[in-house]
């Protein structure tokens, strides 16, 4: 309570939470205006609740794929422009590589490639739903289906990715937070009311009028899934706070004393990629799809496409000549989820760079010689932490999966628990409370301060 209080008599933290209140505000207007020119048709809803790559894209825009709005893209085209011009920066492209080594300048001539390439992927991505969301008679054109009507479409929803990309831009300069995870954030909370309130009325409302047993148990049943959804949400609280404390000594800085050696430590946290691995894995899912939606409405709906989909069996072909059904969407799901856990980690925390800072500087692990055989010992501790949170990623992420596959909610697939969308909250909610208390601290700095002077 007393950190509310604070909160409120800090008049920049006021002003921050105004100011994103009032920017989310405005993508959710931008999420419910339809594209002109586009009809949406019945079974689109039924898109949106199948759990595949293109419900995950609906989630992250908080609705605005499912309205086929202005912002139907959301931040999605930014996020993996993002993270390919990482991928190249680590060696790969060598001008990129030289720019991220040139600090603030360097920066920003990174964000700029990040843009060009935002706009490219954007341009493709929103081809590829319009004819995916037509092919499957998802949409209806009510204009003429020739190049200038796609075009003017794309032209539509890729200036709103841009609107909505700059928008994050200010709440991060002037809210709190990061802007684009902001936006995520207040696309995936927009559900769990809707969630919690479907829930209240399946196993409440509907079994007043039955049995006083039917009652019971149904309230047995929501009570049973509130202390779930609380379980796992602590649960994903503790990956995302969980790290592991590699001990660091300083030469000449006090001889490496006890309270040095308390003060002084590499934190590697267990799921140190956050939610960028559901994502990438989603939208390597999604891209089969949408690049059969390219050929023709026919390769759009083959069948070898379900292969690619978590939410369906594929039958493939045995040695004996039996067919094996299995959920081969969700088998590939979970290993690109795990194997992007090791590449993002390793490109957060790149031990080999890591070492040489440690030899440069004077600092050392104790009992570890600097070098090579800092960099193994790292990397071990890396891995091995790693692999734990890409088992935990992977479990939460899997888990709406499985609830709906084992047809636990009598197919309400929209009560299913988990899953990237809380990933999402939990970690963006740590993120602005640390934000805030570095606020409050700061002002309280200054006060203790202007009192000593």
């Amino acid at each position: 309570m007393k950190k509310f209080v604070s909160i409120f008599k800090n008049k920049e933290i006021v002003n921050r939470i105004f100011f994103s209140i009032m920017i989310l505000f405005v993508v959710r207007i931008g999420a419910a205006i339809t594209v002109p020119g586009v009809t949406l048709n019945q079974n689109l809803d039924d898109l949106m609740k199948s759990g595949n790559s293109l419900a995950i894209m609906d989630l992250l825009g908080g609705g605005a794929l499912s309205n086929f709005s202005v912002f139907a893209l959301g931040v999605s085209p930014y996020i993996t422009a993002q993270i390919i011009v990482q991928l190249l920066s680590k060696d790969v492209l060598p001008a990129l590589t030289e720019l991220s080594k040139q600090g603030e300048y360097g920066r920003k001539k990174s964000e700029m490639a990040t843009r060009y390439l935002t706009l490219l992927l954007g341009a493709v991505q929103g081809y590829g739903i319009i004819r995916t969301m037509e092919n499957s008679e998802f949409i209806t054109l009510n204009l003429a289906s020739n190049f200038w009507t796609y075009a003017y479409i794309v032209t539509v929803i890729l200036a709103g990715a841009m609107l909505t990309m700059w928008l994050g831009d200010q709440i991060t300069e002037k809210g709190l937070g990061n802007g684009i995870s902001m936006i995520i954030f207040a696309g995936c909370v927009r559900s769990l009311p809707t969630q919690i309130s479907t829930a209240w009325k399946k196993w409440i409302t509907d079994t007043v009028t039955r049995s006083s047993s039917e009652m019971i148990k149904g309230a047995f049943q929501f009570a049973l899934y509130i202390l779930a959804m609380v379980l796992i949400i602590g649960f994903v609280v503790f990956i995302e706070l969980s790290k592991r404390k590699i001990p660091v000594q300083h030469a000449g800085k006090g001889g490496g004393s006890a309270a040095m050696a308390r003060a002084s430590f590499l934190p590697i946290k267990i799921n140190s990629a956050g939610v960028i691995p559901v994502i990438f894995a989603s939208s390597i899912l999604s891209a089969p799809a949408i690049i059969a939606s390219f050929i023709s409405k026919e390769a759009a709906s083959a069948e070898w496409l379900l292969i690619f989909n978590y939410n369906r069996t594929f039958s493939m072909p045995w040695f004996d000549g039996t067919h094996w059904e299995m959920n081969w969407g969700l088998f590939i799901y979970l290993a690109l989820i795990i194997a992007f856990c090791f590449f993002y980690a390793e490109m957060q925390i790149d031990p080999e760079n890591l070492a040489d800072n440690f030899q440069k500087n004077g600092s050392y692990i104790p009992g570890i010689r600097p070098g090579k055989e800092t960099e193994r010992y790292v990397r071990k501790v890396l891995n091995r932490v790693t692999f734990l949170g890409a088992i935990s990623l992977s479990l939460i992420a899997a888990l709406p999966i499985i609830l709906v596959w084992a047809n636990v909610f009598d197919g309400d697939n929209s009560l299913a628990l988990g899953g990237t969308g809380l990933i999402i909250i939990v970690g963006v909610a740590l993120e602005i409370n640390a934000q805030i208390d570095g606020l409050l601290a700061g002002k309280s700095f200054d006060k203790v301060k202007g009192i000593q002077q």
